[in-house]
């Protein structure tokens, strides 16, 4: 049953996932290119996924809530073309694919993530238009919107960007270490499973049931990745691997070793579905995905 429900949310997030970019005008077309070379690379959809089944728990109807998920979606994937940027990580391959500035040049790439990340708050501000004689509703979706801001900026994944960058060819503290991961690679997942339970306008206990799920989820996640860029392969992971240990990156493999990393992980995973044990069957979906994707680090 989770993995139908698993290809169903994928199957509505590919369905729509260019549907919110704005209209470019034929002068910038190759603006347009280059943000939808990037969407419709593949990938996990892990982010999107998520937000569509927190909204879908707490009774938020699936439609409702694409734009959201698109729209997390789109901040994923601007972050992941920033990223590779020669200034930042200088990656060739994403998704099995050459990166957005391999094909498009740098500065084509720099403005196709800024384009992602206002083509979010367009998508996300263009839905709440809709709800302005409906107070409840839209205060669901500002509190939704808040959530993905919130979570992808300078208090979450950019600020974790920014630590990971300076923590670089320096010893990294165990500390520091969870902060890079809980902002650079948790926040955004937090964020969009926070969206969609405000989408379904969950309760308070709910809410922070989600929350302990998504962090321990997010911070697990970045831990299989550590692990995987030890042990893993390029086909493995749409990208060239030990990239890590070249750039001298603090990661849980290098300060507390393989084995411990992995026990890390199933930790964490364990957390992830202790948090939403109360809701039995009902959490079905976000316990096979934590199993599955702890499945990757082992």
């Amino acid at each position: 049953m989770p993995e139908l429900i698993r290809k169903r949310y994928k199957e509505l997030i590919e369905e729509h996932i260019l549907d919110f970019l704005p209209d470019i005008d034929h002068k910038s077309i190759t603006l347009y290119e280059s943000m939808k070379y990037s969407l419709s690379a593949g990938g996990k959809r892990i982010r999107p996924m998520l937000l569509l089944a927190a909204a879908e728990f707490t009774g938020c109807k699936l439609e409702a809530a694409i734009p959201y998920a698109c729209a997390v979606e789109y901040m994923h994937t601007y972050s992941l073309i920033h990223d590779d940027l020669p200034a930042m990580d200088d990656d060739q391959l994403r998704r099995g694919v050459p990166t957005n500035h391999i094909i498009y040049g740098e500065a084509m790439a720099i403005l196709a993530g800024d384009g992602l990340q206002s083509a979010a708050y367009e998508a996300m501000n263009k839905d709440m238009l809709l709800y302005f004689d409906d107070p409840d509703k839209l205060k669901k979706r500002i509190r939704a919107s808040y959530e993905i801001a919130k979570g992808s900026g300078c208090r979450g994944m950019v600020a974790g960007q920014v630590a990971d960058i300076e923590s670089e060819d320096k010893a990294c503290s165990r500390e520091m270490l969870d902060y890079i991961h809980l902002t650079k690679t948790a926040a955004l997942i937090v964020a969009a499973v926070r969206a969609g339970a405000q989408l379904g306008g969950a309760d308070a206990e709910t809410l922070n049931n989600l929350t302990i799920y998504a962090e321990n989820l997010g911070l697990a996640f970045q831990i299989a990745d550590d692990i995987l860029d030890v042990v893993g392969s390029e086909k493995e992971m749409g990208k060239k691997a030990g990239v890590d240990q070249v750039k001298k990156k603090s990661t849980y493999p290098s300060l507390y070793g393989l084995e411990a990393s992995k026990a890390k992980l199933m930790e964490l995973t364990d957390n992830a579905i202790e948090a939403l044990s109360s809701y039995y069957d009902n959490a079905e979906f976000f316990t096979k995905l934590a199993t599955d994707l702890a499945v990757r680090g082992k």
